[in-house]
């Protein structure tokens, strides 16, 4: 039996274990935001997946969409189904990664995330829908997901005393994912392409192949924090805030309050007003401002909206230390509405400068918003299942991620196909991303305390 408890010992799996990664004495809390990037960086391609819309329309006629070609509302489930298995994938593996650690589900994402890449390049070779929706859909949007959450709660525990800087830091990734994987996949399809091929199938499988890579390195530089650790010179403040608690919530019980669903409830519309949008932003801006934006621009655009969701996510959180985060949300909601409202008008008046100002305000808050919340969640809950708890409420995105590109997919094709020109299609849909945000306004505006029976006694069952 010796041999064998040893091979398990020395296997490859072991290296994995949450065991492995507890930080020595003097290791370096800072190090371990850039390995949290390798992993938010990668996975956060997801948000320039709209690039890819147009070309796989035109993967049988190549330079026009042929009759057999698939149509962009079909296209677009690709994205919507990966990220309702990102919020699955969350909820379901937000407990096994306080048991099993940062690295082992950093490692799991890289595997599934690409593997979805690999599949999908064998979807759009033997021209399967179905394939692509099972690859980069279900299997990456598990890869989605478990990256996702995977180094949030680690960043908070080695951060206590900035916990929304440390959140900040932690999906700043995910935002900024668009910046690199916008361009990166221009290139690699006009470099892959041909006569007879849009290119999409080779991007897939390089794009696969140099996010795993990267996602690796991630995953073998993550550390944890001793049990009980504090950083040199912080002392927990012996004053709480009104809506930040001492005490710990347990998971299982953080969903039987109403706080945990008037949050789902905030984060569910402020993330479906962007959402759809983000989705299709480089097909809205070029059918918007027909003949002045180019697709090469339209992929610079959507890497503009990019920028703004990354840098907004540690902006706007970090900003929440100071300001506390109901404070922060009802900024997102109340300015949202205000320029979702506006937007129409800059169309009207044929204005890109205002039309592109308004957006990246809105993206930037649109990732404040995701930065945001596990902080929330903390305050709330404490920090015992944070990760947990976050995973679960990342639902909410789920049902965004179908709500939002059908609200705008199905709204514009309606209008198109009832006369309405497609510069116009945009405007019913932008006022009601306007009514949602005032939705999520009224959910903020009811959080209060979670009642004391439902913390955590331990050695009890709460």
């Amino acid at each position: 039996m010796a041999p064998i408890k040893n091979m398990k010992r020395n296997s490859f799996f072991h290296i994995l274990d949450k065991e492995r990664i507890i930080a020595k004495p003097g290791f370096n809390r800072w190090l371990i935001p850039p390995a949290a990037l390798c992993i938010h960086l990668a996975i956060g391609q997801v948000y320039a997946f709209s690039v890819f819309n147009l070309p796989l329309t035109r993967i049988i006629g190549i330079h026009a969409s042929a009759h057999e070609d698939w149509k962009l509302t079909s296209v677009g489930w690709i994205f919507s189904i990966a990220i309702v298995f990102l919020g699955i994938s969350a909820a379901f593996g937000g407990r096994w990664l306080e048991d099993a650690g940062p690295r082992k589900a950093m490692f799991f994402s890289a595997v599934c995330f690409s593997g979805g890449f690999f599949i999908s390049a064998i979807g759009v070779w033997v021209h399967s829908i179905i394939l692509l929706y099972l690859g980069y859909g279900v299997i990456g949007g598990i890869g989605l997901g478990l990256g996702y959450i995977s180094p949030v709660s680690t960043l908070i525990k080695w951060f206590p005393d900035r916990p929304g800087m440390a959140t900040g830091m932690a999906i700043m990734g995910f935002g900024g994912g668009a910046m690199v994987g916008s361009p990166l996949a221009v290139l690699l399809m006009k470099y892959f392409s041909s006569e007879t091929s849009t290119g999409v199938e080779m991007t897939f499988l390089a794009m696969g192949a140099m996010y795993f890579c990267f996602m690796l390195a991630g995953a073998f530089n993550v550390r944890i924090p001793p049990e009980g650790w504090m950083p040199a010179g912080y002392t927990p403040p012996s004053k709480q805030k009104k809506l930040v608690t001492d005490k710990d919530v347990h998971a299982d019980q953080a969903i039987k309050t109403p706080q945990f669903y008037l949050l789902w409830g905030g984060l569910c519309f402020n993330v479906t007003a962007g959402i759809g949008v983000l989705g299709q932003a480089s097909v809205m801006c070029q059918e918007m401002f027909h003949g002045n934006i180019t697709p090469l621009a339209a992929s610079g655009f959507v890497g503009l909206l990019s920028a703004a969701n990354m840098l907004g996510r540690f902006f706007w959180s970090s900003a929440s230390d100071y300001l506390g985060r109901k404070a922060i949300y009802s900024i997102y909601f109340i300015l949202g509405i205000l320029l979702y409202s506006f937007i129409s008008f800059t169309g009207w008046i044929y204005s890109v400068v205002l039309f592109v100002v308004s957006y990246t305000i809105i993206m930037s808050m649109y990732g404040g918003g995701f930065a945001t919340i596990p902080a929330y969640l903390k305050d709330i809950f404490g920090v015992m299942h944070v990760g947990a708890i976050h995973g679960r409420l990342l639902t909410a995105w789920s049902v965004a991620g179908i709500l939002g590109p059908v609200l705008v997919n199905y709204i514009r094709q309606y209008q198109i196909d009832h006369g309405v020109p497609k510069a116009s299609a945009y405007t019913i849909t932008m006022f009601i991303m306007a009514g949602l945000l005032l939705c999520g306004l009224v959910c903020n505006l009811c959080i209060k305390p979670v009642h004391k029976k439902h913390h955590y006694m331990p050695g009890g069952k709460k």
